[in-house]
């Protein structure tokens, strides 16, 4: 059973159930943390300023289940953030298996670098369930494109009906729109950095750790941290070609602070599996900003699509259909005969909020000194909230596309509700050079107001009009009026898309 202090996803359905869910919940946050903190020491152990030991006794401890989610949630009250109990909490655990190895657990470390690098992490994963999603959606969309390359559909403009175009023209712009999320979610989720900066971003506590490991110092825990056969690892004055003891203590003692820093940066990011970075981003927080605008951007695309159906789907339109899913999919509580665009209506409520939201993060660009008091801390619900809503929107998105339901007959009688008057710019265009720009337009004019009025079909109307006697023939006049005659470039412009030509 749910305990009442879990966010179920009683008000957030379209998350509810889905794989991003789990992939951004307390535990996978726990276990990305928990994740950074066994690879900083791994990467520290392969600069050999921490034992081989320590770092597989920290590696096999750091496991989500082994800790109190909840309890380190309340702990965080005490300290404004969740790491400080997640630290002592694993350095307890790493102690009851070896002793020795615990003086390595956060060596040097703050809280900021490991819940970062965790945000990172939560955020590398996620986005591969999302951009795995959009990739079947787009797929399914051009599988649309192909098939209703030619069906016919009214264009509309400001909710009412503009020229033909057709079906096939607008899945491949849905399409457009999802591939390019997906650009963008791939350049975000490439540059997310690791987090490495210390108490105030200078990396000074590393840096300390480090020299003194490699001037000799004594093992704090007594077991030793020798250097493995052929060769120390350890940065060097010798290996970057720099003097020793120079006046800005870069390199001192023998020791390259520089040369330290990068390698330990580097190793880092290979432990994680994340990018490297240029500086410590502490109070630099374009990572977060970067993610989230690229989150908001794929919402937007998905809801783009999911609008449209809601449009299209309507009772007086009826011209899609969403899958009719299992019993009960799309009920009202109040009306038996109705069948709800619900999968829409998700995706939808996603992409009203992640850019509401994507816009509070980046109002945490504004982060004061080194470290923010707050700022960093507003940032947490707000991104795990874009993850998740984004990935609820894409996980739905899959389901409503693969299983749309297109009624191609019905948006050929939707067309033709109008009397051919949704292609008078086409005879507009026809005639001016016969009558004169001014007066094509006119005649067209006068020629739909009265045709919408004595409801009759436009053709007719303009075959009866003097303006026309041997100008245009009856023939003609109902080839022009035809609107399938009259999609433009659609067709060609789905194959453009298709083949992805830029």
């Amino acid at each position: 059973m749910t305990r009442s202090h879990d966010d179920a996803g009683l008000l957030s359905p379209v998350r509810a159930g889905t794989p991003v869910e789990a992939a951004v919940g307390d535990q996978a946050w726990l276990q990305a943390m928990l994740d950074a903190e066994a690879a900083l020491v791994r990467a520290q152990a392969r600069l050999d300023t921490v034992p081989e030991s320590a770092a597989r006794a920290v590696s096999n401890a750091a496991r989500a289940e082994r800790l109190d989610v909840r309890a380190l949630a309340l702990a965080a009250r005490e300290t404004a953030n969740p790491v400080v109990g997640l630290v002592q909490a694993l350095t307890r655990v790493v102690a009851a298996e070896d002793p020795a190895a615990a003086e390595y657990v956060h060596r040097g470390s703050t809280s900021q670098d490991i819940f970062d690098t965790g945000a990172m992490l939560v955020a590398d994963r996620a986005l591969r369930l999302i951009r795995a999603d959009l990739s079947r959606t787009a797929a399914a969309l051009a599988a649309l494109a192909e098939r209703h390359r030619d069906t016919l559909i009214a264009g509309r403009t400001l909710a009412l009906h503009a020229v033909p175009t057709t079906f096939g023209l607008k899945a491949a712009g849905w399409r457009g729109l999802l591939l390019a999320a997906d650009d963008r979610l791939a350049r975000v989720q490439e540059a997310l950095p690791v987090s490495l900066g210390g108490a105030a971003g200078t990396l000074a506590g590393y840096v300390e750790y480090a020299r003194l490991a490699a001037g000799g110092a004594p093992d704090p825990a007594g077991s030793g941290a020798g250097a493995p056969e052929g060769g120390t690892g350890r940065p060097t004055a010798e290996d970057s070609g720099a003097a020793a003891d120079a006046p800005d203590g870069t390199p001192l003692g023998g020791f390259d602070v520089g040369a330290y820093q990068e390698r330990l940066v580097e190793a880092f990011a290979e432990e994680t599996g994340l990018g490297s970075g240029l500086l410590p981003w502490h109070a630099l927080r374009a990572p977060v900003a970067d993610l989230a605008f690229a989150l908001a951007f794929a919402t937007g695309a998905l809801g783009k699509v999911a609008i449209d159906v809601q449009s299209l789907a309507r009772t007086e339109v009826g011209e899609v259909a969403e899958p009719s899913g299992g019993a009960g999919r799309g009920a009202s509580s109040a009306m038996p005969h109705k069948r709800n665009p619900v999968l829409a209506t998700l995706i939808r409520s996603a992409a009203l909020q992640v850019p509401a939201l994507a816009g509070a993060l980046a109002q945490c660009l504004v982060s004061e000194d080194e470290r923010s008091a707050g700022v960093w801390h507003a940032e947490w619900q707000l991104l795990r909230e874009c993850l998740r809503l984004t990935g609820g929107a894409a996980h739905t998105a899959v389901e409503l596309v693969e299983g749309l339901e297109v009624r191609a007959e019905r948006m050929r009688e939707n067309v033709a509700l109008t009397g051919s008057r949704i292609v008078s710019e086409r005879i507009a265009a026809v005639l001016a050079p016969r009558l004169g720009k001014a007066a094509a337009k006119e005649l067209l004019t006068w020629a739909s107001v009265t045709a919408d009025r004595d409801g009759r079909p436009l053709p007719e109307v303009l075959a009866d009009a003097p303006e026309l006697a041997g100008v245009m023939d009856r023939a003609e006049v109902d080839a022009l009026c035809d609107p399938a005659a009259y999609t433009g470039a659609a067709g060609p412009l789905v194959d453009r898309a298709l083949k992805g030509v830029s």
